[in-house]
């Protein structure tokens, strides 16, 4: 696994489902999201690679509940004892108090989602574990202890209790999975538990003014996210 240095103290670990971000804090690494299942003992080498022990990570953002993005926090909470944050509507799916919506789909979403299916049918999977939310965050909530104050989203739409994280001091927006890129677009995420409030949320975060845009899928944006937000067309995608 690589790591690519996204914005001044953001590196990005690629994963064939789900990215995730490291950030330097000052006083250690905060975590955007934990991968499938399985993918801590490659995180905590890229924490390494970083300079960090595994005593270093802090925190654990989860932009919502689904497998891909909280699939490792269990795993990874117990070699760290690193905090969890996660939106307070999703928190009850990611402790497994509750059972988790499930999207509705269009048609070519649904073919997408059968070959995702399938593809997990064919890799060995490990099981998901669950995981204690330590902060409940709620939309304009900040996170102060990053070194540079964190805007709280809550941008609902993919799940019920999304988040996106967005750093106005340096022009960074982490989106979860309300937005994804593809050929150097930026276009709305699939599989989605209600279409119209995800287009809404995408709108509320092209709004914003962000130069670099830290997706979970597709590849990341360096410069100039704004634009390419606002030249998107979320409601023709996934039709």
């Amino acid at each position: 696994m690589e790591l690519t240095q996204v914005a001044h103290a953001i590196w990005q670990l690629a994963f064939p489902v789900g990215h995730v971000y490291f950030v330097r804090l000052p006083d250690g690494y905060g975590l955007i999201d934990t991968a499938m299942p399985g993918s801590a003992p490659a995180i905590l080498d890229a924490l390494t690679q970083l300079g960090g022990h595994s005593q270093d990570l802090r925190q654990i953002v989860l932009t919502h509940s689904h497998i891909d993005h909280m699939g490792s926090a269990a795993d990874l909470v117990a070699a760290t004892g690193a905090r969890v944050l996660a939106g307070a509507v999703d928190a009850p799916y990611i402790r497994g108090t509750a059972p988790e919506p499930q999207p509705v789909c269009t048609a070519s979403e649904r073919v997408l989602h059968e070959q995702i299916v399938a593809g997990f049918s064919e890799a060995y999977v490990r099981p998901l574990h669950h995981v204690p939310v330590d902060v409940e965050l709620h939309d304009a909530d900040t996170i102060d202890d990053w070194g540079e104050p964190v805007r709280i989203l809550h941008v609902p739409g993919h799940t019920p209790g999304s988040i996106a994280l967005h750093l106005p001091s340096s022009g960074v927006l982490f989106p979860g999975d309300i937005v994804a890129t593809v050929e150097g677009r930026a276009i709305l995420g699939p599989f989605n538990v209600n279409r119209e409030q995800a287009i809404a949320s995408f709108r509320r975060l092209a709004s914003l003014e962000v130069e670099a845009l830290c997706v979970p899928h597709g590849e990341p944006v360096f410069r100039g996210a704004s634009e390419m937000l606002r030249a998107a067309t979320p409601e023709n995608d996934w039709v």
